[in-house]
């Protein structure tokens, strides 16, 4: 196992020295100048800390689970890992309620994700969260439901109580202004105050777009298990609650929630609460120069108090411009069975206290699955020291063993239930899964430390193999990468390009208007 983790993150040099990478970027009529048709190709140099993406590993799903991502996935088209995140989201909101993971003796936590997938608007997130949260919101509809006449009896309760109060409150006033003694109507609306009838509970999972604020108070006073679900993360992250002077304590807030943690709000001019036994699953999309821009705001908040550390991160490439349209399938019998054991789980009694806390039953791992948990785990912490594979990432590898037991444990509770250790298969899939999470971090934040310019040429070096190599060809349009490929501004385009051309991966050649990048044969397989 630890011989296979090394060769999943094979190590990468620097191609070039820092002077390399601060050079200007040659303009395109330039580059174009000074090709010669025809001439030999010499081979390529390696792209600074360029890390290739590996594929999804699609069979270390739960049949259940791969079923229905294989089913939605061939219908729309998004990428794979996108659809894996909203499946995996849906799971996550769904069984948080009902178990925490115990590692190890005093090792023990909450099994909900926190989910992040980088990529553009319009690679149809909505559309998967809304198959895989089918069932979600159809229990959620449900509970409504049965709850309207508990709902209408708190209406009338309150009702009479704050008329109560209010006349509580006029007869103090009265006594006042006559200078008559308040004691015993004091002490009458202290009493009244702590018989203010409590709002019946009325499970609301998903949430959208919400401020730190409200999802806290959410969670303390409404329901105790919920999930921001958004495809449009910026409108989280880069939100009044994420302002300068706000950021430290709400990235604090998230930490705790997915830690599990008490959380204590005070309060001047309302009600204070505490948020206590909660439960939190985040499955977020965010465009890359939006989450650049969140670094940019908070500095090194962002990864210095472990707020990204959290997250499964996935950055899969754009599927736009391969994605013709086809007829949706008559029924659709692997998601239908998915969201049959979805609405089993969300149906299970919810462990909440008087308090309004959750008590999740603590699930272990068999003998076997824990010491495959601890092989996965001592593999990362030696690649954590100076020099190792992990060591630019250490904060998020440090998580990894972590996310494998949340993973291990949903998976165990969504194809077996409740009463039993998590075995060796759980373990396994979800060491496998943890596992290719990580090195999409590396190559996201190993890409994110670059220059822009450069960070730009390595995507665009990646896009252009894969088009290239499925198409069987080395030429492509300028325009129609521009278009279809991860760059869409002209000028970043074409300086990413100009990377490119320097390191002999590309060339660029002009006829009139009409300019064409050249891919150097040997990174697609194409024989001249």
């Amino acid at each position: 196992r630890r011989a296979a983790f090394r060769r999943h993150w094979r190590r990468r040099g620097w191609a070039m020295d820092r002077g390399g990478i601060e050079r200007g970027a040659s303009f395109l009529d330039g580059l174009a100048a000074a090709t010669v048709p025809g001439a030999r190709w010499p081979d390529p140099q390696p792209l600074g800390a360029k890390i290739e993406p590996e594929a999804y590993p699609l069979d270390a799903l739960p049949d259940t689970i791969r079923a229905a991502v294989e089913e939605v996935a061939g219908f729309v088209k998004a990428p794979l890992p996108l659809v894996v995140s909203s499946a995996l989201g849906a799971v996550s909101l769904a069984c948080q309620a009902h178990i925490d993971i115990e590692r190890a003796r005093m090792l023990r936590g909450p099994v909900g994700l926190f989910l992040l997938a980088i990529g553009d608007s319009g690679e149809r997130k909505t559309t998967c969260d809304n198959f895989f949260a089918a069932a979600i919101r159809e229990y959620e509809a449900q509970q409504a439901e049965l709850m309207k006449p508990e709902l209408l009896r708190h209406e009338a309760d309150l009702a009479a109580w704050t008329a109560e109060r209010d006349g509580l409150l006029l007869k103090i006033k009265e006594a006042g202004k006559n200078r008559k003694p308040t004691d015993e109507l004091r002490a009458s609306l202290a009493q009244l105050q702590r018989e203010k009838p409590d709002a019946p509970r009325v499970p609301r999972l998903l949430l959208g777009d919400e401020t730190p604020e409200n999802l806290a108070w959410g969670l303390a006073r409404q329901w105790p298990s919920s999930g921001v679900v958004s495809s449009e993360a910026g409108q989280i992250l880069g939100a009044h609650g994420m302002g300068k002077d706000s950021i430290m304590r709400n990235l604090a807030l998230l930490n705790l929630l997915w830690d599990g943690g008490t959380h204590s709000v005070g309060r001047r001019t309302s009600e204070s609460f505490t948020v206590r036994g909660a439960r939190l699953t985040v499955a977020l999309q965010i465009q890359e120069p939006t989450l650049r821009g969140f670094f940019d705001k908070s500095g090194a908040l962002a990864r210095g108090t472990g707020f990204l550390s959290r997250f499964l991160v996935a950055w899969p490439e754009s599927r736009q411009g391969y994605r013709p349209f086809t007829e949706a399938p008559t029924d659709w019998p692997r998601l239908a069975r998915f969201n049959r054991r979805m609405f089993e789980i969300l149906n299970l009694p919810a462990p909440v206290g008087d308090d309004g806390a959750l008590m999740p039953q603590m699930l272990t791992l068999a003998p076997e699955a824990k010491a495959a948990w601890k092989v996965y785990h001592d593999a990362i912490e030696g690649e954590l020291r100076a020099g190792g594979e992990l060591y630019e990432v250490r904060d998020v590898a440090s998580k990894s063993a972590d996310n494998a037991a949340r993973l291990a444990a949903l998976f165990h509770l969504f194809e077996h239930g409740l009463g039993s250790a998590v075995g060796f298969d759980a373990v396994d899939r979800a060491t496998t899964i943890a596992a290719w999470h990580l090195s999409e971090s590396r190559r996201f934040f190993g890409e994110l430390a670059l220059p822009l310019e450069l960070a730009d040429a390595a995507r665009l070096d990646t896009w252009l193999i894969e088009h290239c190599t499925r198409e069987r060809t080395h030429l492509v349009a300028k325009n129609h990468a521009r278009q279809y490929g991860p760059l869409r501004d002209g000028k970043r385009l074409d300086v990413a390009i100009s990377e490119l051309v320097e390191l002999d991966r590309a060339r660029v050649e002009k006829h009139g208007k009409r300019t064409t990048v050249l891919l150097n044969p040997a990174l697609a397989g194409v024989a001249l």
